[in-house]
C-alpha cells in the first residue's frame, strides 16, 4: 500500500498544480490599455520621438468631402477599416543635441478622456516639460494646442512658442472670432485661453512663412518653417533636416489615410480653404514620394512616420520599420 500511495502522490499533485494554475489564468483580468505612447528614431544626427496624445473616434462618413458613400465604404474596408474610424493624435518631439523642440502639444482637455495623454508620454520618454525650449505649432485647433496649458498654467514654463502670423491674426482676433458662425467660436475662445499665458510672459513669437517663400523659415538650425496653407489660413509643416536626411511634419494635410492617399481630392470638412488643403495635399505628397524623405503625421496611425509611394493617381503608406539600433 505504501509503494501505490507513492506513485499516486506525485501524480495528484502534478494535476492539481495544472488545475490551480488554469483557474489563475482565467481569473486574470483584462488590462485593455496600451504601453507608453512613445517611439523614437534618429533622423541624421538629430533624435526625433513621436509622441501619443491618444485617439479618438472620427466620424469620417460625415467628415470628409469630394468622395462618394461608396467609394468611401470601398477605401475603408480595403485598409480593414470601418467608419467611426478611430485615429490617432500626434506630437513630435526634435532633439537636436541644442535644442529640445515640441512640434504640436495634442488636445490637451479640451476634446475628452481619449486624448491628453502627451505630457505624460512626454515623461514616459524621459523628458521633462520644463526642458522644451521650443513649442512650433501646425496650426491652432484644439487638438494641436491643448497641451499647451496645464489649468491655467504653461505647461512648458521655458520655451518660446512659435506659429505663423497669419495664424494668429485669425484665431486670436476678436473680431475674427465674432465674424465666424456660434458653431465655431469656441475654437477661437479656445486658442485665445491657451496663448494668453504665453503672450503675458512674452514667449509667443510669430513668422511669415509665406513671404519666406518655397526654402520656408528657419527657426532653429535643421528646422524650417513650410507654409502649406489651407487647413487654417497659416497651417504650417516643418522640415527636420540633418546630414541629408529629411522628415517632414505635415500637420493636418491627411486626416484618414486609407481614403485621402489614394485620392488625395478628397477633402474634411475642418478645411477652412478646402481648394488650398487640397493642392497643398497634392503638391507635399508628391514632393515627398519624389525625394523619398520622411514624412510624419498628425493623424496618421501612431508612430505616425513613414514613407510615400506613388500609386497611380494616388499613394501607399510605408509605415517606418519598427527598430530599436540608433
Amino acid at each position: 500500500m505504501k509503494a501505490r500511495t507513492g506513485l499516486r502522490t506525485p501524480l495528484l499533485t502534478t494535476v492539481f498544480t495544472l488545475l490551480a494554475a488554469t483557474l489563475c489564468l482565467g481569473a486574470a483580468p483584462l488590462q485593455k490599455t496600451q504601453a507608453p505612447g512613445f517611439y523614437r528614431m534618429m533622423v541624421g544626427d538629430f533624435e526625433v520621438t513621436a509622441l501619443s496624445d491618444g485617439t479618438n473616434s472620427l466620424p469620417v462618413a460625415a467628415l470628409l468631402r469630394n468622395v462618394s458613400a461608396g467609394e468611401l465604404k470601398k477605401q475603408l474596408a480595403a485598409a480593414f477599416l470601418k467608419d467611426p474610424v478611430e485615429t490617432s493624435f500626434n506630437a513630435f518631439l526634435v532633439n537636436t543635441g541644442s535644442k529640445l523642440v515640441l512640434i504640436d502639444t495634442g488636445a490637451g482637455t479640451l476634446m475628452g478622456p481619449g486624448t491628453g495623454h502627451l505630457l505624460a508620454n512626454l515623461q514616459a520618454a524621459g523628458y521633462q516639460p520644463e526642458q522644451v525650449d521650443e513649442v512650433y505649432l501646425t496650426h491652432m485647433h484644439g487638438d494641436h494646442i491643448g497641451g499647451m496649458i496645464t489649468g491655467d498654467e504653461r505647461t512648458f514654463p521655458n520655451a518660446v512658442v512659435r506659429a505663423d502670423s497669419k495664424e494668429a491674426k485669425y484665431w486670436l482676433n476678436a473680431q475674427e472670432m465674432n465674424r465666424a458662425p456660434k458653431e465655431a467660436r469656441g475654437q477661437f475662445e479656445a486658442a485665445q485661453n491657451h496663448f494668453n499665458p504665453y503672450v503675458a510672459s512674452g514667449q509667443f513669437q510669430t513668422f511669415d512663412g509665406a513671404a519666406a517663400g518655397a526654402r520656408g523659415v528657419t527657426l532653429v538650425p535643421g528646422i524650417r518653417a513650410l507654409a502649406t496653407h489651407g487647413h487654417t489660413p497659416g497651417h504650417t509643416s516643418y522640415m527636420i533636416e540633418s546630414h541629408g536626411a529629411k522628415l517632414l511634419v505635415l500637420g493636418d494635410l491627411v486626416h484618414v489615410s486609407a481614403v485621402q492617399l489614394p485620392k488625395p481630392a478628397v477633402g474634411i470638412r475642418f478645411d477652412i480653404d478646402p481648394p488650398a488643403a487640397i493642392e497643398q495635399r497634392a503638391h507635399v505628397f508628391a514632393d515627398a514620394a519624389a525625394q523619398g524623405y520622411w514624412v510624419a503625421g498628425a493623424h496618421l496611425s501612431f508612430p505616425g512616420i513613414g514613407h510615400l509611394r506613388r500609386a497611380g493617381a494616388g499613394y501607399v503608406w510605408l509605415p517606418v520599420n519598427y527598430g530599436t539600433q540608433f
